[in-house]
């Protein structure tokens, strides 16, 4: 009998993920497959407060709670399900109360868990490489859900604030290795104009938009910038958060990877092109990235 077979009806269950963007909005799958079993569980979620927008709004989350242990025993979950696998969130799994504590039994510390989830691979039944979104419904996959497809990630946001036709480009990352050039994103910015289709870039409060001061610029909190997605026509940036997050809203997504794995961490479910750079993004032309634009535009008009 699987765990979730254990859990009596309407029982609560907590899922630690602290951060970061794009990890968060790929935990979202699995989230659904496990609602999508158990119905009457009332799902968790604990993650850093910069990070909640990602699952507010989303019917299979019941609650949002805050990283702290006294916040998750005061929920009194049932079952703990620890996707993080840091020091805190460890500590967040012993004291939460929870009969049921589980986690990877490949997280560098384990001491929490009296259930220790093996690798994805083995769940899944696969020898290769499995993406994010996978290897994060494995885990539910191994607690009871029957496996399957992991379906796309979801996001859920009121109405963009903008209208009209535009692309959403975000020229920023984690690193400055990870950014193609300004100059490079502002001339794509010049060929959708040609398209009929408005720029908007999108920047952090901590970001210089500099550069990019001729354009539209889009500055806002994450709920903020979670509703200019959801109404874009097509996506393009760097390898960083918003890029799942586009996904998650099916945008048609280009996105340039340098240091990354895409069989990990590409868009996950969206039609898709990606620019790899193993010699680094400064090698990177803008034709190759117009190329990649003009391949996802001959897709949705044989799709129209």
């Amino acid at each position: 009998m699987s765990v979730l077979q254990h859990l009596p009806e309407g029982a609560r269950v907590v899922v630690i993920r602290l951060r970061s963007l794009g990890d968060c909005v790929l935990t979202t799958p699995a989230l659904a497959l496990l609602k999508q079993t158990r119905p009457d569980l009332a799902i968790g979620v604990c993650v850093e407060s910069r990070f909640s927008p990602v699952f507010e709004g989303n019917p299979v989350v019941s609650r949002v709670l805050p990283p702290r242990w006294q916040s998750i025993r005061n929920w009194k979950p049932q079952l703990c399900l620890n996707l993080h696998g840091g020091n805190r969130s460890q500590w967040l799994t012993a004291l939460s109360g929870a009969r049921w504590r589980a986690g990877f039994a490949h997280h560098n510390v384990t001491f929490a868990y009296n259930l220790r989830i093996p690798r994805a691979q083995q769940i899944l039944g696969v020898n290769r490489i499995v993406h994010t979104a996978e290897h994060m419904a494995s885990a539910v996959f191994s607690l009871g859900v029957p496996l399957g497809d992991v379906p796309s990630a979801q996001l859920f946001a009121p109405a963009s604030p903008l209208s009209g036709r535009y692309a959403a480009l975000h020229p920023f990352a984690s690193a400055p290795d990870k950014q193609w050039a300004p100059e490079r994103f502002c001339e794509v910015a010049r060929y959708l104009k040609l398209w009929n289709i408005n720029p908007i870039f999108l920047a952090g409060p901590g970001d210089d938009t500099t550069p990019f001061a001729p354009h539209q610029i889009f500055r806002g909190t994450l709920e903020e910038v979670k509703q200019v997605l959801s109404g874009a026509s097509v996506f393009i940036g760097n390898d960083s958060g918003p890029a799942h997050m586009a996904a998650a809203f099916a945008i048609p997504t280009v996105v340039l990877f340098v240091n990354s794995n895409p069989a990990i961490w590409g868009p996950w479910r969206t039609e898709s092109e990606i620019v790899v750079a193993p010699d680094g993004l400064a090698a990177v032309p803008v034709s190759r990235v117009i190329a990649a634009l003009e391949r996802l535009r001959t897709f949705q008009e044989a799709h129209a």
